[in-house]
């Protein structure tokens, strides 16, 4: 059973990720039914998303400036935090409704795929080094595929019981981190296993090319999140002028956010002959110019309007791989996992103030909030010139 898993190795990974950050968004996907039932509002569902990104943050800062990520295994802690992570999830069924009970379960969640999803890309380094950037955007994909499958739930599965998906998001977790146990650590990184001076997991910053590359991956982290945010409002408000339903809502969202998963898998094929920093340099481009332009174009007709938003989707994350992929091969190679730990904090850190400000001023300024996003693309690019153009990774 173990030598078929590593005869493939990054299939079971980014199935293994696909499974273990399923806990990411679960409540997301069944918030209609739970509402329901609980009266909860839409206030507390930000409550308890902002849970989870908190502890997130805090999670991958810790393993980052203690050097756990590196101290120990990447199969160990990955399976060791799914398995927390389905236990505290599961435990949301019990808690549901009742503050603060609520918030620090979806709070300990967060810190659960701290140890999930930055040991899967250093699981995925170690395994597959060559095509670093491919490998990575296939992780990547199912990430995306993982935040826009809330949306598709919530078209698909109204009036089910909202408990059922919830504890079927912790099977998948234990399913995950019961792969990556037996798949072990891959071969092409060294192994610490003793301790390790807390500066160690800082080390990377010290590197003005790892720098270059963390501002880059920081300016399209404060644009994604927020953009997926958007992106029901944004097709709300072109369905209204069609005319059509808000049923369509959640559907066009899956799709408009899941189509990045295509994005970050034809970036990694793209990767393999022109190397990831071109790649990444072109999706936040693009990206970008469609933040600038959108407002702009915002009375040309609806359906040309969503055809856009589709582009959107594609190029926002497209490059996020890249970067990780730019990062691990920049940063000491005894502090991979902890260097892309803390990449991970601070890029997700800048999210909740993305999101704050993007959110807020929806019902002030309409499409033009989207002007907010444009500086992340900018100074994402200008960190990136600033490092200057490296050999093709």
């Amino acid at each position: 059973m173990i030598e078929l898993l590593r005869r493939s190795p990054l299939p079971v990974i980014v199935l293994a990720q696909l499974f273990g950050t399923s806990l990411w968004f679960s409540i997301n996907g069944v918030w209609l039914s739970l509402a329901a039932q609980s009266g909860l509002t839409e206030t507390d569902l930000g409550r308890l998303t902002l849970a989870v990104q908190a502890g997130f943050i805090i999670g991958t800062l810790t393993i980052a400036v203690t050097g756990l990520a590196d101290r120990f295994g990447a199969s160990r802690i990955f399976a060791v935090a799914s398995l927390l992570g389905a236990l505290v999830n599961g435990g949301f069924v019990f808690a549901a409704g009742q503050p603060p009970l609520d918030f620090m379960l979806r709070f300990a969640t967060g810190l659960c795929l701290a140890g999930i999803y930055p040991l899967g890309m250093k699981m995925v380094i170690a395994w597959t080094p060559k095509y670093a950037g491919a490998a990575l955007a296939w992780l990547v994909g199912m990430l995306t595929l993982g935040t826009a499958l809330p949306h598709l739930m919530r078209g698909a599965t109204l009036g089910m019981p909202w408990e059922l998906p919830l504890l079927a998001a912790s099977v998948l977790a234990l399913l995950g981190g019961g792969l990556v146990f037996l798949l072990g650590d891959g071969p092409h990184l060294p192994k610490s296993g003793g301790p390790i001076p807390l500066s160690q997991g800082l080390a990377a910053l010290r590197i003005p090319r790892f720098r270059a590359v963390a501002g880059g991956y920081f300016g399209h982290m404060w644009e994604l999140y927020a953009f997926w945010t958007l992106t029901p409002l944004l097709i709300g408000r072109e369905l209204q002028r069609l005319g059509a339903g808000d049923g369509l809502i959640p559907w066009l969202a899956f799709a408009v956010i899941g189509i990045g998963g295509l994005g970050c898998v034809g970036g990694g094929r793209l990767s393999r002959s022109k190397g990831s920093e071109w790649v990444a340099r072109r999706a936040l481009t693009m990206s970008g110019i469609i933040c600038l332009l959108y407002p702009v174009l915002g009375g040309l007709p609806p359906i040309l309007l969503i055809v856009l938003l589709f582009a959107w989707g594609l190029s926002v994350i497209a490059d996020s791989p890249q970067f990780s992929a730019l990062a691990a091969a920049t940063a000491p190679k005894e502090s991979v996992g902890s260097s892309l730990a803390v990449m991970n904090a601070v890029g997700f850190g800048l999210t909740l103030p993305a999101i704050w400000l993007t959110s807020g001023l929806w019902s002030q300024l309409g499409v033009w909030v989207a002007w907010l996003l444009v500086p992340g693309p900018v100074l994402g690019l200008w960190s990136l010139a600033r490092g200057g153009q490296r050999p093709s990774l």
